[in-house]
């Protein structure tokens, strides 16, 4: 049998990418940004805005880093013809063409563009659900960027969030960052809304103040409902002020004296009711900050075992360290009772969990060395401190009896529209965004280090990493129903069946899949590879597209 030449073979690396092009084709999203941004083909554009964001969600999702002007070499091993659903090539996607369509989404408004596409894509799905959580993160960016004070700008530039350095999440204190909010809603955890802010943000101020965004920017659509907004702590008492226009659910901050009176409230003095998986919560209401609202105490007995493990390793530190400090003080000899007493009083101030008894005596002896004369009477020269160190039970057994308790608080005062275990769910909830910035910032996404040098351009490419998390957090949540519906499982990492896999690990099995192409007398044969049994049963509940992408044998 004849063998092929070199120059007849070629092969281009699919991966995961088919995946994603399904996702993007299914939910509509090129031709919904086409929508807000057409371009001009008189002008010389050969690829769309909604083709160029495409690229950009599969480099985001393509789990490598690369920077616009290396953006092409991304591409250059890629099938486009199957991603894109036409030829395209990837100089066509070089980075002025990536930074004129960042520029048309910082001019049409990121937070704008983010919320337009996901209202559209969200009530076609069904993904929008009751409550709204928004939170916070952080992103580090490398390089130099100008203070904002020395600008000389006018009102509007000065207004653009850029580049400051503040709190830094990342614990990078030596870089500047942005912040980035986002809001998130239904089970798939599906993004709604973000807004970039500059570096030195507060949250305290920034998500009360998007909760009122969201509210007004909804208001012009005829058919979104009403919210319910879902925040941390930080945002407790700013949003009381917003109490009557939003609905809201928060957790306390524990330094109010009202919430740590309730927290610390012996079990038997209050009234509980059981909800399933081990929690349990009694109710009350509260004027706190003038503002009618219902208080409720939550306790979870797997919180609870969790933390009084916690508790008892601090237990057993603090007792290890301290017998070493109050060890090490009574071999000191001090020179007079005053400095005892003083050394005593910072150490006490120390303890958290433990106690201690002390006494000062006099060390005392003879003047000189050696037999002491008839009548010599010994002299003090110093004084030592005797301890007794032991726990303070009654202090960590009221630590303890405050473990896996919090309080949930809600201006919404009818229980019978939104019941106590509807709170507790709502709140759960937060955990899915929290989830969404994990994703953002790990360190195979790398997206972290944002590489633009332009606030504008940063914060277009923020609602592009939405984008991401929406392609990413939507799939994830849409493979899992399918599995669930049809009875069936994927074997995870650990070789074990679940119905619930991470999308992360169903791109890495797709790792694999390649097209080949050989040339034979002038007309190209294409196989993809790869595609085993495994794969088959995956690609079962995904769209059309995928299987065209996948079974594209010609």
């Amino acid at each position: 049998m004849q063998g092929f030449r070199e120059e007849q073979c070629s092969s281009a690396h699919i991966g995961h990418l088919g995946l994603v092009a399904d996702k993007i084709d299914s939910l509509g999203l090129a031709a919904l940004i086409d929508e807000r941004m057409p371009v001009s083909e008189a002008h010389g554009a050969r690829v769309s805005h909604g083709e160029r964001v495409a690229a950009m969600i599969f480099n985001g999702l393509g789990f490598i880093d690369s920077r616009l002007y290396l953006f092409t070499d991304f591409l250059e091993d890629k099938p486009l013809d199957v991603l894109f659903g036409r030829d395209v090539k990837a100089e066509w996607f070089n980075d002025d063409a990536l930074g004129r369509c960042l520029d048309e989404i910082a001019a049409y408004g990121s937070t704008k563009f983010l919320t337009e596409l996901s209202l559209t894509i969200g009530e076609r799905r069904g993904l929008i659900g009751k409550g709204i959580n928004i939170d916070t993160t952080t992103l580090s960016l490398y390089g130099e960027y100008p203070e904002a004070a020395n600008q000389g700008e006018d009102e509007d530039q000065a207004s653009i969030p850029r580049p400051e350095r503040g709190y830094a999440k990342s614990k990078r204190h030596d870089l500047k960052q942005m912040v980035l909010l986002l809001a998130t809603t239904g089970g798939s955890n599906f993004p709604i809304w973000m807004e970039p802010h500059s570096g030195n943000a507060s949250d305290q101020k920034t998500m009360p103040h998007a909760a009122m965004n969201i509210k007004k920017f909804c208001e012009g659509i005829a058919s979104s409902s009403e919210f319910i907004y879902v925040g941390d702590s930080a945002i407790y008492s700013n949003i009381l002020q917003y109490s009557d226009e939003l609905q809201w659910i928060t957790r306390v901050p524990e330094r109010y004296k009202e919430a740590k009176e309730l927290v610390s409230t012996p079990k038997e003095d209050l009234e509980w009711t059981s909800l399933e998986n081990g929690y349990q919560y009694s109710a009350t209401t509260s004027n706190n900050g003038g503002v009618d609202q219902r208080w409720i105490l939550f306790f979870s007995e797997a919180a609870y075992q969790k933390e009084c493990k916690t508790l008892d390793r601090t237990i057993k530190t603090e007792t290890k360290n301290q017998e070493k400090v109050w060890e090490k003080i009574s071999k000191h000899a001090f020179g007079c009772k005053d400095d005892a007493l003083s050394s005593i009083k910072e150490l006490e101030k120390k303890l958290k969990y433990h106690s201690v008894k002390t006494k000062i005596i006099e060390v005392i002896q003879h003047a000189r060395p050696g037999r002491p004369k008839a009548n010599e009477e010994p002299t003090v020269v110093g004084y030592q401190v005797e301890y007794t160190l032991s726990t303070d039970d009654e202090k960590i057994a009221e630590t303890r009896a405050k473990k896996g308790r919090f309080i949930l608080a809600t201006n919404e005062m009818d229980e019978t529209a939104l019941p106590c275990g509807e709170v507790l769910k709502e709140y759960k909830a937060q955990s899915g965004t929290e989830s969404g910035f994990k994703f953002i910032k790990d360190d195979t996404f790398q997206v972290d280090s944002v590489f633009l040098k332009t606030p504008e351009r940063i914060n277009a490419l923020m609602a592009v990493m939405t984008l991401c998390l929406m392609i990413y957090g939507v799939t994830q949540y849409e493979l899992r129903q399918s599995l669930q519906e049809k009875g069936e499982t994927v074997l995870n990492q650990a070789k074990k069946p679940t119905d619930k896999p991470s999308l992360k690990w169903i791109y890495f099995l797709f790792r694999v899949v390649n097209e080949f192409k050989i040339c034979i007398d002038g007309k190209i044969k294409k196989v993809v590879v790869n595609v085993n049994g495994r794969l088959q049963k995956i690609l079962k509940h995904f769209g059309k597209r995928a299987q065209a992408i996948y079974f594209n044998s010609s």
